[in-house]
């Protein structure tokens, strides 16, 4: 069997990826981006293990002995699923690894942001509290998490996580389905607009797709209250990102704080990147997912995605 990792260090290099082994002769690259280099890196593959690298008839014609397809993530968009069925190879993806990591990287953005952590640390280290004749200092207001409505686009295990955790905070959470589909109960299901216009703190979780692209765009912003935080952990089209730059430098909204972008990595034309004040804009480097116990989770999980597949069962499979 030869398995061809085209990302490895998509998992990170202090994480092992030797137990894919087991399966046979393994050939590991740091990186793969084009389509030429997916092309030339598969062509004798039987398995591929990829996170982003575009799988689809340009870089898998040449392939003839491609089975299967398993991702280091929980998204395939980078899959071309009606073209890999047709020629029947199985994609299966890494489940529900990352959901306490999502959902607590979800509250240190909302509290970073609405403590005024970044300003405050810098107060101190200013030498600014030093210099001051008191005890305390909070010339800049910071506000509550008890008592607000903690707002939620796409309640899927993520979603129901965060929901959690907000209530343990003394928040009411609202929820909108984007699809129309969901079955949750626990939470009060509101339309957009209503999310919108209710929602101090608005998390974003869903997937994307035609429905949610550009799910937070100009109009969507001038509906939020001016106290409102967005937070997108999501996917980042999600999110209009010149929108909401012009939006934060108008006060349509108090705060953003973004794990995923436009574009990634964040480039200069993003006009985001111009935005420095952390107390109104926090942005991490596409990370929510990625503490050291969510990537060796979501190694094990491929790991038990081939074994099952070789087997002959179906696990995890998005195209059975």
């Amino acid at each position: 069997m030869k398995i061809v990792i085209l990302e490895r260090n998509s998992v990170g290099t202090d994480v092992s990826v030797d137990c894919i082994r087991d399966f046979g002769e393994v050939t590991m690259y740091p990186n793969t981006v084009t389509v030429e280099e997916v092309r030339e890196r598969v062509k004798d593959a039987d398995i591929i293990i990829a996170n982003k690298s575009p799988l689809r008839e340009e870089t898998l014609r040449d392939a003839p002995n491609v089975k299967l397809i398993c991702e280091f993530a929980t998204g395939f968009d980078n899959c071309d699923l009606a073209y890999l069925s047709a020629r029947g190879i199985k994609v299966a993806n890494v489940r529900d690894y990352c959901t306490g990591m999502v959902a607590q990287h979800t509250f240190t953005l909302a509290l970073a942001l609405s403590q005024k952590l970044a300003y405050y640390d810098q107060y101190v280290k200013s030498g600014k509290y030093s210099a001051q004749d008191r005890f305390s200092n909070f010339d800049i207001p910071f506000t509550e998490l008890e008592g607000k409505t903690w707002g939620i686009a796409g309640m899927g295990n993520i979603g129901r996580r965060v929901a959690s955790i907000a209530e343990a905070f003394g928040c009411k959470v609202i929820f909108c389905s984007v699809t129309g589909k969901s079955a949750c109960k626990e939470y009060t299901r509101v339309d957009k607009d209503t999310l919108l216009r209710e929602s101090d703190f608005l998390s974003l979780h869903c997937p994307l797709s035609e429905l949610t692209r550009h799910f937070i765009d100009a109009q969507s912003l001038k509906k939020m209250k001016p106290s409102a935080v967005l937070i997108n952990v999501s996917r980042g089209p999600v999110v209009d990102n010149r929108a909401l730059y012009e939006a934060l430098e108008a006060g349509e909204i108090a705060a953003a704080g973004l794990d995923v972008m436009e574009g990634e990595p964040l480039r200069d034309s993003n006009p985001l990147s111009r935005l420095k004040d952390s107390s109104r804009l926090i942005i991490t480097p596409h990370l929510a997912w990625a503490s050291v116990e969510a990537r060796v989770r979501c190694v094990e999980e491929a790991y038990q995605n081939i074994a099952a597949f070789l087997r002959g069962e179906s696990r995890n499979l998005v195209n059975p």
